[in-house]
């Protein structure tokens, strides 16, 4: 059975990938070869639960540590570098980084798809480099290198699916780090992906529906009946069907702009917290921080989540609970709703880990009054939120905080400098 490739879009797209980034950054910063040193980021190393971000090539092959390991989990070797991440200074090299790929696509060209990888069309510019995409892919790789010292990893394709899936599954382990991937190496190539999981858009949960639908690999896939994999799976068997065809029609030129569905925000404590009071603050400060979000997309909420995770130590594990509210992005209010959930379903248990979250929003910035409460009340509550938040936004989080952000357990001021959860290395320089 063969595929007719004629009427499917073909582009010249490029699938780049610093290589193990953090760990990557962190080794140039050091003087130290990325691919040969033995050097892991960690996060919150202070507790036992800390967290590995990332880890260079040589500490997977060698010691076989991977992402998202625990630090009780890491093995000892006297040549393994620990060292905290610095969010703002990978941000920083992120941007360096852009800025060269510009070189070589238009803005509109290029997709930054995570902060270590992005997709690039470089067809509207091949011929003013009189070079092939291979080619293309070689002198970014070179000007990454000279300029910044990274390994970048990179698969070609006539389209998005076959530029990535040639990044995983060769060009990860190609002796130059590239890999070529076109219509018709699909057969060769993505019907030889040895594992599902190993398939762009197929999770453990997604494979485990195919494999007890007797689709073992990508090439029973991409045989099966289709019909049978749309009224079993819906769209997305649809769209699996065509993925193991080699066929995605996606633009990277058309950006797409997806409404939030939810805001929220979680933490693992660095210790128990056994006294609800000390609780019940890291949940005030947190319902605080999720509003000031909200009303920077002019949205609010009709429903909080509140997530409450028990200490290892204890018998019971937790809960997650829900409450449908009045639409509304009022700190004061929130946080109420939050404190009403907790003191709800609270135990008496020590606490590792709390998570908030705001669903089923609205976009609009009209005030909800409740009348029950004093109109003047309600209206300078929206007024005192609104000049927090402008304060905050010029002049930063810590500059306006509650009195109670002082107190013992309090966790917000510590939390302000972090980027995406994480140290973002600004704190060591201040330090020093």
């Amino acid at each position: 059975m063969e595929l007719d490739y004629s009427n499917e879009p073909r582009s010249d797209i490029l699938c780049i990938d610093i290589k193990s980034f953090y760990a990557s950054v962190e080794c140039v910063e050091r003087g130290l070869d990325p691919l040969k040193t033995m050097l892991v980021v960690m996060s919150n190393e202070e507790s036992n639960g800390g967290l590995i971000l990332a880890s260079s090539p040589a500490a997977k092959k060698k010691l076989g540590i991977s992402n998202v390991m625990r630090k009780f989990d890491l093995p000892h070797h006297p040549q393994l570098i620990i060292v905290p991440p610095r969010m703002s200074l990978y941000i920083e090299k992120n941007k360096q980084i852009i800025a060269i790929f510009r070189k070589y696509a238009a803005e509109e060209d290029i997709l930054v798809y995570s902060i270590d990888e992005a997709f690039l069309k470089i067809t509207p510019v091949k011929k003013m480099f009189h070079a092939t995409p291979y080619e293309i892919a070689r002198k970014i790789q070179y000007d990454v290198y000279h300029q910044l010292g990274l390994y970048t990893t990179i698969g070609i394709g006539d389209n998005p699916l076959l530029a990535k899936l040639a990044l995983d599954n060769e060009a990860k382990n190609a002796p130059d780090f590239k890999a070529e991937w076109r219509y018709q190496n699909v057969a060769d190539k993505v019907w030889k992906i040895p594992s599902l999981t190993d398939m762009w858009g197929i999770g453990s949960q997604t494979a485990k529906k195919l494999i007890q639908m007797n689709v073992h690999s990508v090439y029973d896939l991409a045989h099966f009946d289709p019909g049978i994999l749309k009224e079993k799976m819906g769209i997305i068997g649809e769209q699996l069907y065509a993925h193991s065809w080699g066929i995605d029609r996606s633009d990277i030129s058309v950006k797409y702009k997806s409404l939030e569905k939810s805001y929220s925000n979680s933490q693992i404590l660095l210790k128990d917290y056994s006294i609800q009071k000390e609780i019940e603050l890291v949940i005030k400060e947190m319902a605080d921080q999720v509003a000031t979000r909200l009303r920077k997309k002019n949205c609010q909420t009709q429903c909080i989540s509140l997530f409450i995770r028990y200490s290892n130590h204890e018998v019971t594990k937790g809960f997650n609970r829900q409450l449908k509210i009045t639409a509304t992005n009022n700190t004061k209010q929130l946080i109420e709703y939050c404190l009403t959930l907790f003191r709800n379903y609270y135990k008496d248990e020590s606490v590792r880990q709390i998570g908030i979250s705001y669903s089923k929003l609205v976009y609009r910035t009209d005030i909800q009054l409740d009348l029950f409460k004093e109109i003047n009340e309600q209206v300078n509550e929206y007024h005192l939120d609104t000049v927090v938040d402008k304060v905050r936004t010029k002049y930063g989080f810590n500059s306006l905080i509650h009195a109670s952000s002082l107190l013992e357990g309090a966790t917000a001021i510590k939390r302000s400098s972090l980027v995406g959860g994480h140290a973002s290395g600004k704190e060591e320089r201040h330090a020093k």
